[in-house]
């Protein structure tokens, strides 16, 4: 089988889940002997491409010319089964999916967010979650309130990309929708359920986990939808000392509010941004990861890198978290999810600290069974064999 995967990989300085799980997925299906086609853009070249098309790149969302010409020319050469786009923002275009069909290559989306309604691809804006876009043909609360990038400008223009591509996304041949929840949300845009596959994502497996180390560790971009001042107005609820150390990774808008927390109390440790390896060691040295967004995050990177590391996760109940941590299921979760609120998370986090060391084979066992990449591997080869079948029929 011969697959082109399509992706606008997310700047590279920036850390991105994103680009990781679509290294791991090419990684693992060539390993199980799928021949896999990269045909990916990233937007750290912005800076070095040509001068037409920097000239051309505000309507690349749209349409991306030079994509589309690219494209279009490995698909006569290489003659593909399928293609599997993930991100195509802003370099590829969802225009990828027409210049596929018009080959005749059916195509395959991975949906990371919500990016066919909302302009900003998370349903959250000013501090709370919004889903104004949801139904309109136009997304014009995107534009007045500046939610892609904080520009009217660069608003109107995805909002205006969105339209124009409703007829693209429902024409996609399959979705791959990473929960259940985002299984509602391609519904609720009125793709059938037919069409809509359940698969989340996965990571490499790390091996055999290291003994827990101690206290809390919250490892984001330092964003409001994050949480960070949600965990820091439940941490403050407790003596300094009380539950151990909290260490914060990560950087963003919100770096002073980490730096000052660490400056005010003795028990909060803020560590900057870290590379792969230096939030391997901040994981062996935590006992408990804290992922406490207040959007609906989709599937956070930072829990299947805790449940892989065997390190049960404290998170909030939104999005894809209490399915990603098992709550609710018959085998024992992978850790605790509370409502997004700082009396419900300062109650959890004690418990959480008495508790880790019962939850974490849970964990890691969670992650073998539900979320390791040969598992998953399996699950996506079988989407793309029966699409190639119908194909074939």
């Amino acid at each position: 089988m011969k697959v082109v995967v399509a992706h606008n990989r997310y700047r590279e300085a920036i850390p991105s889940g994103e680009n990781v799980i679509v290294d791991t997925e090419i990684a693992q299906l060539t390993a199980a002997g799928v021949e896999v086609l990269p045909f990916q853009r990233a937007s750290d070249s912005i800076g070095e491409l040509p001068t037409l098309q920097k000239a051309l790149l505000p309507v690349s969302p749209i349409y991306g010319r030079a994509a589309q010409r690219d494209l279009a020319e490995l698909l006569r050469r290489e003659k593909p089964d399928l293609l599997h786009l993930h991100n195509p923002y802003p370099l590829l275009s969802p225009w990828v999916v027409r210049t596929a069909h018009a080959h005749g290559v059916p195509v395959v989306q991975t949906v990371h967010n919500y990016r066919q309604v909302c302009a900003s691809g998370l349903y959250f804006r000013d501090g709370h979650n919004c889903t104004d876009c949801r139904g309109k043909a136009l997304g014009w609360p995107a534009i007045r309130h500046k939610c892609y990038r904080g520009s009217a400008a660069q608003s109107a223009l995805m909002a205006t990309t969105l339209a124009v591509h409703r007829s693209t996304w429902k024409s996609v041949d399959r979705y791959i929708a990473l929960t259940g929840r985002i299984a509602a949300h391609l519904g609720d845009y009125g793709i059938p359920d037919d069409r809509i596959v359940i698969k989340p994502n996965g990571l490499p497996d790390p091996g055999e986990p290291a003994p827990l180390g101690d206290g809390f560790l919250y490892a984001a971009r330092l964003s409001p939808e994050k949480g960070l001042a949600l965990l820091l107005d439940a941490w403050r609820r407790h003596p300094d000392g009380a539950l151990g150390p909290l260490r914060i990774a990560g950087d963003g808008d919100l770096r002073p509010l980490a730096e000052r927390a660490a400056a005010d109390r003795a028990d909060v440790t803020y560590l900057g941004a870290l590379d792969a390896e230096g939030m391997a060691a901040a994981r062996r040295d935590a006992a408990v990861i804290v992922a406490v967004p207040t959007w609906n995050d989709v599937l956070p990177t930072v829990i299947l890198e805790a449940m892989a590391a065997g390190r049960p996760v404290l998170g909030t109940e939104v999005g894809g978290i209490p399915y990603l941590l098992g709550v609710g299921e018959t085998q024992a979760p992978a850790g605790w999810a509370v409502p997004p609120e700082p009396e419900a998370l300062a109650s959890a986090l004690p418990a959480a600290a008495v508790e880790a060391r019962r939850f974490a084979p849970a964990a890691r066992e969670r992650y073998l069974r539900a979320f390791h990449p040969d598992v998953l591997t399996r699950q996506l080869i079988a989407v793309y064999s029966d699409l190639a079948d119908r194909r074939s029929k």
